[in-house]
């Protein structure tokens, strides 16, 4: 299964792609949009603000490139940690910024949306999870995480939250809609948990 991680400039890529090798996928590095006619699966990773990768995507043509692959072909996509906020439809990180669009939803600062905690949250924290989600199959309720944010994402559909997190509020850790997953956790840095999530996503059939 060979699976694209985007480079676009953000994002410790390297650990994602031993990551995904490390659970049996032909992971390479997507330096530009065309290399995603290769790949039979998507990670879009993200470090840093919101509007700043936005800006990097529409200029570098990954815009276009994941509505025909992932959109139009159908290909299964995860976004990682900022990655999944981009899927958003908006975002306010370093200005109001519109996002992806994949997953219907605004990310707003984690105070927004109640927590009174420490910002950024950073940490191993107990992701409780759907039992009929893709990406959480075959892992235990409350298994723990690794986070660095300090946003949330809130999807417009109720159904597409699919796990959450209690980090003073109750915080979306993880969103499914269709082929397009989502999770706002480093699942590359979450142990024997990220691994079955990740490899989760490489055996991912669409229906």
């Amino acid at each position: 299964m060979k699976v694209a991680v985007i480079d676009y400039g953000v994002g410790n890529l390297a650990s994602v792609r031993r990551a995904l090798e490390d659970v049996g996928a032909d992971s390479f590095l997507a330096a530009h949009p065309a290399a995603l006619h290769d790949a039979n699966r998507v990670v879009l990773p993200g470090v840093g603000a919101f509007s700043e990768c936005m800006n990097r995507l529409v200029d570098g043509g990954w815009v276009e490139a994941l509505n025909e692959s992932v959109v139009a072909r159908g290909k299964p996509l995860l976004g990682i940690c900022l990655g999944m906020q981009l899927l958003a439809s908006t975002g306010e990180e370093g200005g109001a910024a519109s996002g992806l669009g994949l997953v219907p939803g605004r990310v707003l600062r984690l105070e927004d949306v109640g927590c009174a905690l420490r910002v950024p949250h950073v940490g191993w924290n107990d992701v409780s999870h759907r039992p009929d989600s893709v990406l959480f199959g075959g892992i235990p309720d409350a298994a723990d995480f690794y986070f660095v944010h300090s946003y949330a994402f809130l999807p417009d559909r109720e159904e597409s939250a699919v796990a959450t997190v209690n980090y003073g509020a109750q915080v979306v850790a993880a969103v499914e809609s269709g082929n397009v997953f989502g999770c706002q956790f480093h699942p590359e840095k979450s142990s024997k948990a990220g691994r079955r999530l990740l490899r989760n996503f490489v055996d991912y059939v669409p229906c």
